[in-house]
């Protein structure tokens, strides 16, 4: 290649062509037009840029592989996508950066209320399964919030420790904390439902599922005393009365090989009532696999560390051996905070302060939403990709904007076997109607 030679060209040409189904998706949804009528903190200046653009141009850097505040400019020289969106100029980074600082406590409640509203209120769909679960987010620096705690990866490293609500039929996320690093999994667990079941108003939960973090009497009395009750299944530690009650079971039905179940009515020493308890057991010898614990308190029982164990309390009247697979459908939401973490910078874009923190995140939870409807309603795969999949096949497309009279053509470079497919999403996004996003054909 010692004859290759470089020129230069004043053509506007973007990597992202692909970002031009995403824009004809979110304006057949009004988003824009949400965006208008949110109550966002103004600029302080005449200057400065419209809330609007900081907040689409950050939504798309999101999808487009922004990691960290800086890797934001990764839109800030697109002159296609500047023109897609008939922005004047684009915001470089420091101007995402002192936009969300002028975000409060109360402004991310108010605001980002009125997000997962408006995102559930669109949906022609009821009765959810909700699945809630926190991470470890490991910091580096002096942030506000951060905090040692519970860090099984980075021990005695400072961290925050975030608290997300999915709704697991339409993978989407229903509320995000942002937290203490020292915070106790269900800490303020309450407030958080609230909320929660704020942000869906009218629909129904049909189900609530957590795990060990959140097993609390407080937590299975508030769900109880709901208005409408809640039905759950959360799973058990392994305390000590936990383990006693598996040891004393001596009646055990096999639902597969090596996997037997059995249940009880259990009643914790604190509790004021039974309640429903499924337990679990997997031979080690036949699943070498299997998920569960040893119980520890009976190590010197031969038999009974032959097995991996797990339990769950749950209010359900299902069959014991449903109501565990109700529950294994649930390690579809740590694949969500790991694919928040590895494809949208979940652990990675923060700032000093907490509030600004918390505002990108849920911003960043925003375009997760977003992204998720994408997915369900324009590329209609059976296997959901993930953003990292689709910045590889329909995203990171070479293209540039030509006119034609007064029509404007987005000219994008892809070759003859993938057009009918583009062209195939391009013709979906044309079957959203607003304000309902129908998932439910």
């Amino acid at each position: 290649m010692s004859d290759l030679k470089i020129e230069y060209t004043d053509k506007e040409i973007t990597a992202w062509g692909g970002i031009a189904l995403l824009k004809k998706m979110i304006d057949k949804m009004s988003f824009i037009e949400l965006l208008k009528t949110c109550p966002l903190p103004a600029q302080g200046s005449n200057r400065g840029y419209d809330p609007v653009q900081i907040i689409l141009q950050f939504i798309i850097s999101i999808w487009c592989g922004a990691s960290r505040y800086e890797h934001l400019e990764v839109t800030r020289f697109d002159g296609v996508i500047q023109q897609m969106f008939g922005w004047k100029n684009m915001a470089g980074h420091r101007a995402f950066i002192r936009y969300f600082q002028k975000f409060s406590m109360e402004d991310n409640t108010t605001v980002f209320r009125n997000f997962y509203q408006w995102f559930f209120n669109n949906l022609a769909f009821n009765n959810f399964t909700l699945d809630l679960d926190s991470s470890v987010v490991t910091r580096y620096g002096q942030q506000q919030g951060a905090a040692v705690g519970y860090n099984v990866k980075k021990p005695g490293r400072s961290s925050h420790h975030p608290l997300v609500a999915f709704v697991a039929d339409v993978e989407m996320v229903a509320n995000f904390w942002l937290r203490s690093g020292d915070a106790h999994t269900a800490n303020n667990f309450e407030a958080f439902l609230l909320q929660t079941l704020s942000h869906l108003q009218n629909k129904t939960i049909g189900l609530l599922r957590a795990d060990t973090g959140f097993y609390s009497k407080k937590i299975f009395e508030l769900l109880e005393t709901q208005p409408q009750p809640i039905s759950y299944v959360i799973a058990c530690p392994m305390y000590v009365t936990i383990q006693r009650t598996i040891q004393s079971q001596k009646v055990w039905m096999k639902i597969d090989d090596g996997i037997e179940i059995a249940e009880t009515m259990y009643q914790s020493p604190t509790w004021d009532k039974p309640r429903r308890l499924v337990m679990v057991r997997q031979k080690v010898s036949q699943r070498p696999k299997a998920t569960g614990k040893v119980l520890r308190l009976f190590e010197d029982d031969e038999i009974i560390n032959g097995y991996r164990h797990s339990c769950y309390i749950t209010n359900l009247t299902l069959p014991a051996a449903e109501v565990w697979r109700l529950y294994r459908n649930r390690a579809t939401c740590e694949n969500r905070i790991k694919e928040l973490k590895y494809d949208y910078a979940l652990d990675k874009i923060n700032q000093h302060s907490f509030d600004a923190t918390e505002t990108t995140l849920n911003f960043i939870m925003v375009a997760y939403n977003l992204m998720s409807l994408f997915k369900q309603v324009i590329v209609k795969d059976k296997v959901r990709p993930t953003l990292k999949t689709l910045r590889y096949s329909c995203l990171g497309i070479g293209s540039y904007i030509v006119k034609n009279g007064s029509e404007r053509i987005l000219k994008m470079s892809v070759n003859m076997k993938r057009r009918s497919w583009i062209t195939k999403l391009w013709e979906n996004s044309d079957t959203i109607s607003s304000p309902f996003i129908n998932l439910s054909g």
